[in-house]
């Protein structure tokens, strides 16, 4: 909990001076001359708090010093990042190339595959890959009416998905501590990789940073509770890209992951406790209690945001959700098995067949609730 505390007074106060940024500068161009007086004034600062002894102060004293120290920070990361001479875009290097050659040889082979339903291909490379160019307009009205279009757009949910398929996939090599070491740098290049291949939203990045973290701490032995994670993540994707704190992406990525650190637990815990951990782990109506404590602890804080820049709220999200995730995880494990044994020529066609069922079945319980909408 101290871990977790501490982190929340470097990355709020940080994620402050970013958004300050705009909010104190709005109108015309930043002089050039702002990120050079601040330099100096965060180097001193930085010095100052480095050593001045900390039994000097009290506890609430220093982090109120650190805070501000790091709300500094927070505003000259987003001052150079407006600069024409540091804001810049490097050009793709090998890995991301690399990559986008993967995703490109991927949604090639989806589409070879001989599946029974029109539709099914176009979902599957937007599930998979992020292209939803071959989509039908229906399709896409169809996942927005019903509450869906987050499962359209990749986030956090595919690549958390992608991580146990991972997890899973890796655990052959065995427990030991080299064992686990190599699963986890097999997975955290694994997921970059796939991070990089499907253009690296606001949204992958946060999964993609979460993922680093949790592994690194796991190997170093060091805590890794959710909301040390989550604030530690906030401060390292806003270090690089600042700018990224004004799209909804990021927003709703970071607003989401909150509702399931704050509200989550909460909620989860007003069911019942089992009496022995197997009736717990096997109890049915305490899965469906659980995903609708995930649903609206996300739902509460994305809510707003999501009204403020769309102008929309699903009435049935509830209902959306507890029957796409679902479907969505299953539909994602089948169809990489699907791929990956048609890339190797072995493909039943029992299984293509089974891809296409699941496919048909997502998209007609989402026609069935933008229906009732």
């Amino acid at each position: 909990m101290e871990v977790e505390r501490e982190m929340a007074g470097i990355g709020i106060p940080f994620a402050a001076g970013v958004a300050a940024g705009p909010a104190l500068l709005s109108g015309g161009s930043v002089p050039l001359f702002l990120p050079a007086l601040l330099q100096p004034f965060l180097l001193l600062a930085t010095a100052a708090v480095a050593c001045l002894p900390r039994r000097k102060l009290s506890g609430r004293g220093y982090r109120l010093i650190l805070g501000l120290l790091f709300f500094a920070a927070g505003l000259f990361c987003w001052l150079n990042a407006l600069q024409p001479a540091l804001a810049f875009t490097p050009a793709p290097g090998p890995l991301t190339t690399a990559a986008l050659r993967t995703a490109a040889r991927l949604q090639a082979e989806i589409d070879a595959i001989p599946y029974p339903g029109t539709a099914t291909g176009p979902l599957l490379r937007a599930v998979l890959t992020g292209d939803r160019s071959a989509l039908a307009p229906a399709t896409v009205a169809v996942f927005r009416r019903s509450g869906a279009s987050h499962i359209l757009a990749l986030s956090g949910l595919h690549l958390g998905i992608l991580y146990l398929l991972l997890t899973r996939a890796t655990a052959p090599l065995g427990n030991s501590i080299p064992a686990r070491r190599t699963r986890s740098v097999l997975t955290v290049c694994a997921a970059g990789f796939y991070t990089l291949a499907t253009g690296a939203s606001a949204s992958t990045q946060r999964a993609f940073t979460f993922i680093l973290l949790g592994e690194t701490a796991r190997n170093l032995g060091r805590e890794r509770g959710p909301a040390a994670v989550l604030m530690a993540s906030l401060t390292l994707q806003l270090a690089m890209h600042p700018g990224q704190l004004a799209t909804p992406g990021f927003q709703l990525s970071y607003l989401a992951m909150t509702g399931i650190t704050l509200l989550y637990p909460p909620l989860a815990g007003l069911y019942p406790a089992a009496a022995h951990p197997v009736a717990a782990r096997f109890d049915p109506v305490r899965r469906i209690w659980e995903a609708a404590a995930l649903t609206l602890a996300c739902q509460v804080f994305t809510a707003p945001v999501a009204w403020l820049h769309f102008h929309t709220f699903p009435k049935y999200f509830l209902l959306t959700n507890l029957l796409a995730l679902p479907l969505t995880g299953i539909l994602m494990t089948v169809s990489v098995v699907t791929v990956l044994l048609s890339v190797a020529g072995c493909c039943p066609e029992l299984l293509v067949r089974a891809n296409d069922f699941l496919a048909s079945t997502l998209l007609f319980c989402l026609e069935t609730i933008a229906e009732m909408g």
